[in-house]
């Protein structure tokens, strides 16, 4: 028994020993592979880029697209760091210059040539874009012997792969190349607020848990207009890898691979007929402009112009040209070479929406101008709601007005000096007497109401979409100057309300002057520009649609609508043949640039005039007077309209397109006053 119970004993005794012993190995032997082992099961998800939507014109015309092409990608199989790589470090430049020898041979001779610090850069050693595992854009377009010399030779090259992802096109005939936008890349975006937005919450770990909704650097995304406007309709959605890492934040191979998904396509209501007309149009006016006499000279400095056609009825935006353009395949990598970005610095933006410098030496007006005599119908319409005049009112012209203190009076006299005698308000319209809006609009506001007359007559213009947002969505949109609220640089609320009065205080966009005129064709409605029809999955089935949409209402009497475009009928000569009766106002705005005043060629209309369609607005600063430097320009935006659509919703012209299918309708309404000086 004694011998049995000390067997037990001793072998309890040894079985501790050997599990304390293999404890031992496992903690101080085994344990860093184990621990490496079990740090190897983390699985990253490695973004794919998605492939961007296609965005089309009203007739289905594809305007900017998303074609495969080959990049050239590294997965770094190294730590090559400065911090703990150092020692890796030469094989990194070797692995550099190789590459680039490959790219100098095998690559397209005319495409842009890269470095061998540019291609160290692209594979950002010191991990400062990416974390170990992630891929490395280092080329993008490869040509076919490039890919085949990378796949005869891929031992040859550790972490480097093919891989197949898009690149963006834009028609050659550049339709509407500012609002249509651009791309860059997402690491370069980062100044605009969405994006600057996305940055901030991927890096504080606070996104989606669907990792085909996380941006990478290197991916593509729009930076401007259409293209920025509905991003996350056509961005789509990232594929990714399933990547195992190991603890150096390296990977081990790929675990499942998730296909990108496509974007969805947008259908554009610009319809590149139309478009193209119309950017022809101001070409072929500033040239004529700088070889004719307009208002006694020729006019050198008229160098840029600015167009926009819209429907009255629906709000669909068919033409929005700022010119001179330019081609945006400039931006085709993310950015753009200095030569490129010299050339098209100063057009790039849109102009009807925004305001900048042209560019030009010397002291020029921006790409927004004040309206002059465009405003008058507005004026008019105030006078008669505000019970300042009657649409039988009865003014002597004298061909000018007085206003002010007695013996320090400002005198404004009408354009050229003209003396139009009697007249009842739509004569002063059709006339565009400074003299009638100030003394019978301007003055008897500011008599009425005072100091309060500035928050009376901002109000009208509120209500007609003038310095306020337009509603299009247009990313960038400016809201306009509204001058006459600065009252220390007018002088007086007295002389803020006179000049006011016939358009020399308030600077607006060619885009909002276009929904103004609309709003006066259909005599109280204040319709949504619409720049998209619809939006359709890849395989066209329709995602969303866009309808007409009203943003707000004027409720005036018939009479007053009556009056005004009774008196829209200035003379117009290019319109001289025009086969529908139509409202227009010309539009002379004069400012001074500098040391000297220079004018500015401003123009809106509608047609026909009792039924209508489409409403035009066109800007040309230091074009001088609107009725031939602008109005020429409206003159071919309505016949190219009616060739496409029909101004009567019968198309003139060959049957380019099914309307039941685009988002533009053929017998949309617009609406369009013009004003000018003269």
């Amino acid at each position: 028994m004694n011998l049995r119970i000390n067997l037990f004993f001793f072998s309890t005794f040894v079985i501790f020993c050997v599990i304390i012993i293999r404890l031992a190995i496992l903690q101080f032997v085994e344990g860093p592979t184990l621990t490496e082992k079990e740090s190897s099961n983390i699985v990253k998800d490695v973004p794919l880029p998605p492939v961007r939507g296609t965005i089309y014109d009203a007739s289905g015309t594809k305007l900017a697209y998303s074609e495969p092409t080959q990049s050239l990608y590294i997965t770094l199989m190294k730590d090559y760091s400065s911090k703990n790589g150092a020692k890796n470090r030469p094989e990194a430049e070797e692995l550099a210059q190789r590459l680039l020898e490959v790219f100098d041979k095998y690559g397209d001779p005319n495409g842009e040539k890269m470095t061998k610090q540019d291609i160290i850069d692209a594979m950002d050693l010191d991990y400062k874009k990416y974390p170990g595992y992630m891929p490395r854009r280092i080329k993008m377009n490869l040509t076919e012997q490039e890919i085949a010399y990378f796949s005869e030779h891929k031992s040859e090259f550790p972490g480097v792969s093919i891989e197949e992802e898009s690149v963006r096109h834009y028609d050659p005939d550049s339709v509407a190349a500012q609002t249509i936008g651009y791309i860059r890349t997402f690491s370069g975006s980062k100044s605009l607020d969405k994006y600057k937005g996305i940055d901030e919450q991927q890096r504080s770990g606070d996104v989606t848990t669907d990792p085909g909704l996380v941006y990478t650097e290197p991916e593509f995304v729009g930076y401007d207009g259409l293209e920025l406007m509905y991003q996350d309709e056509l961005r789509g959605k990232n594929g990714y890898k399933k990547v195992p890492i190991n603890p150096r934040n390296m990977p081990e191979g790929v675990d499942e691979i998730v296909p990108p998904v496509k974007g969805d396509n947008v259908y554009s209501t610009i319809n590149k007929d139309v478009q193209l007309a119309t950017e022809q149009a101001i070409t072929d006016q500033l040239n004529w402009l700088h070889t004719h006499p307009v208002s006694g000279r020729t006019h050198p400095d008229a160098t840029t112009g600015y167009a926009v056609a819209m429907e009255v009825k629906t709000g669909n935006v068919v033409a929005m040209a700022s010119m001179p353009d330019y081609d945006p395949n400039v931006w085709q990598t993310g950015s753009v070479t200095p030569d490129n970005w010299n050339k098209i610095q100063n057009v790039y933006q849109n102009g009807t929406i925004r305001s900048f410098n042209p560019g030009k030496k010397g002291d020029h007006p921006e790409s927004v101008v004040l309206l002059g005599s465009t405003i008058k119908p507005l004026s008019v319409l105030v006078g008669l709601n505000e019970g300042l005049i009657k649409t039988n009112t009865y003014y002597q012209d004298k061909g000018a007005a007085y206003f002010g203190k007695e013996g320090h009076q400002t005198r404004v006299q009408n354009s050229g000096g003209h003396v139009y005698g009697g007249m009842d308000p739509a004569r002063a319209i059709e006339k565009s007497s400074n003299a009638f809006m100030v003394d019978e609009i301007g003055t008897k506001l500011y008599d009425k109401y005072k100091d309060q007359s500035i928050n009376v007559w901002d109000k009208y213009m509120t209500e007609f979409g003038l310095g306020v947002p337009t509603g299009s969505g247009l990313p960038g949109e400016w809201k306009g100057r509204k001058e006459y609220m600065n009252v220390k640089q007018a002088g007086s609320t007295q002389a803020a309300m006179a000049y006011a009065s016939f358009g020399q205080q308030g600077k607006y966009t060619t885009l909002q002057l276009a929904q103004y005129t609309a709003m006066l064709a259909n005599q109280g409605k204040r319709m949504k520009p619409q720049l998209v029809s619809k939006i359709t999955d890849e395989n066209g089935n329709i995602v969303k649609t866009f309808k007409p949409e009203v943003l707000n209402t004027v409720d005036f009497p018939q009479a007053y609508w009556d009056e005004i475009r009774t008196g829209m009928k200035s003379d117009v000569s290019a319109f001289g043949d025009f086969p529908y009766p139509f409202a227009r106002k010309t539009g002379t705005s004069t400012q001074q640039v500098g040391h000297q005043l220079v004018d500015n060629g401003v123009f809106i209309a509608y047609a026909p005039r009792d039924n209508p369609t489409l409403a035009v607005a066109v800007m040309i600063p230091e074009g001088g007077f609107g009725s031939q430097s602008a109005a020429p320009i409206a003159r071919k935006m309505f016949d190219a309209y009616d060739q496409v659509y029909g101004l009567d919703g019968v198309p003139k012209g060959k049957k380019t397109t099914d309307t039941s299918t685009n988002g533009t309708s053929t017998n949309g309404t617009s609406n369009n006053s013009t004003g000018n000086h003269q």
